[in-house]
């Protein structure tokens, strides 16, 4: 068995999800587990720690051992040890970034939303082409426990026709006066990218098409509930960005489905995000972690009468899906995959032209809210 090793240039592991998700619990998981095992090979991932502030980057470094740190982007792009480039910063800053390390011939991996506009990642991914050089988004949602179960049951044919989706998305995030924000306070600036447009359409985009369908026409209105926040400061700001959408997403195949984001609701639901599933043989809902279901065998008849306390325990009657597998954590599970899409040219379906159409429907999101108007989706 042959080991090497794959250096990997990290940018914005001092962000929440930079650092948790993607060094903590990708490529030091993936590293302290042995690597990624290809055919008889293995490849183990060694990072190299990318951003602005050195202060933070060394406490990082420091903390879990890692000898490899700068604030010299191009220092980190000109290393030959460095073949694959991850892009985790603010999403102003993603193109230029991208761009250099395409230069650089680099493998790019990035964050979502790739770019801030439907033209600039298809920019991103025929330069990527044109070079020679793999390319990924992050699409981490389909990887989610939860969302692989509900997969499983549309694999299996449990649902019949699928007939809707209902999905629910966000929590109260705390506007920074008199408890700290949850969130950092770009993403409540639309000049610095931020919304829950941009960030969540993105999300549902892939989600949706991965499991029923590309996404054919969107109605959707964006507001800013909370008008003034408090940054990481404690400085008030006007947000300038929206902070929830409601949206009804026309799917192929005439599957309608409706999904709330917001940071200004407070949770009254199982999981942070569900996914509500009916179909003409059961429904599904499916969560970060767990799904239940309901087939039509076991769905109760209930009549409508407002006079008297509801007889049926709803709730009890949905059975759980078991795991019947053990999962990784998602954001890892495809870190391999682009891994090994780089190492030995393995499938991987979330490329940069994948990640113009979920930009693109973002766009296409804030488009009818601004015109009241329902808007198709070009094929």
């Amino acid at each position: 068995m042959a080991v090497r090793t794959i250096g990997v240039a990290l940018n914005g592991v001092t962000g929440r999800m930079g650092y948790r998700q993607h060094l903590v619990r990708s490529i030091l998981a993936l590293r302290d587990r042995g690597g990624v095992r290809i055919g008889d090979d293995v490849l183990v991932p060694e990072p190299l720690l990318v951003g602005r502030n050195a202060a933070k980057l060394k406490e990082i470094a420091e903390r879990h051992d890692l000898p490899r740190w700068t604030t010299d982007l191009d220092a980190a792009l000109g290393d030959p040890d460095v073949s694959v480039y991850f892009e985790g910063q603010v999403t102003s800053a993603h193109a230029a970034s991208l761009t250099a390390a395409i230069d650089a011939g680099k493998h790019v991996y990035s964050e979502k939303p790739v770019a801030a506009t439907p033209e600039e990642v298809l920019a991103l991914a025929r330069h990527a082409d044109a070079a020679g050089v793999k390319h990924g988004v992050v699409a981490d949602k389909l990887y989610l426990p939860g969302i692989r179960k509900l997969k499983r049951l549309l694999d299996g044919g449990f649902f019949g026709r699928v007939l809707s989706v209902r999905g629910e998305f966000g929590y109260w995030v705390f506007e920074g006066d008199w408890q700290a924000a949850q969130r950092p306070s770009w993403n409540y600036r639309a000049e610095d990218g931020g919304g829950i447009v941009v960030d969540m359409f993105c999300h549902w985009s892939y989600l949706l098409e991965g499991l029923l369908g590309p996404v054919e026409a969107v109605t959707a209105r964006a507001v800013t509930h909370i008008p003034t926040r408090w940054d990481e400061q404690g400085a008030p700001y006007a947000a300038t960005a929206d902070d929830a959408a409601y949206a009804i997403f026309e799917l192929a195949g005439g599957v309608v489905a409706q999904v709330n984001s917001s940071w200004a609701t407070r949770v009254n639901r199982d999981e942070l995000v569900e996914f509500h599933v009916d179909g003409t043989h059961g429904s599904a809902v499916a969560g970060l972690r767990n799904c239940k279901v309901q087939s039509r065998a076991i769905t109760p008849k209930p009549v409508w009468d407002p006079d008297v306390p509801q007889p049926t325990d709803f709730r009890s009657l949905w059975q759980e899906v078991p795991d019947n597998e053990v999962f990784d954590n998602g954001f890892m599970v495809q870190w391999e995959e682009f891994l090994k899409h780089v190492a030995v040219d393995a499938p991987f379906a979330h490329d940069f032209h994948s990640g113009v159409r979920t930009v693109r429907l973002a766009a296409l999101g804030l488009e009818s809210s601004a015109t009241g108007r329902r808007v198709e989706v070009p094929a």
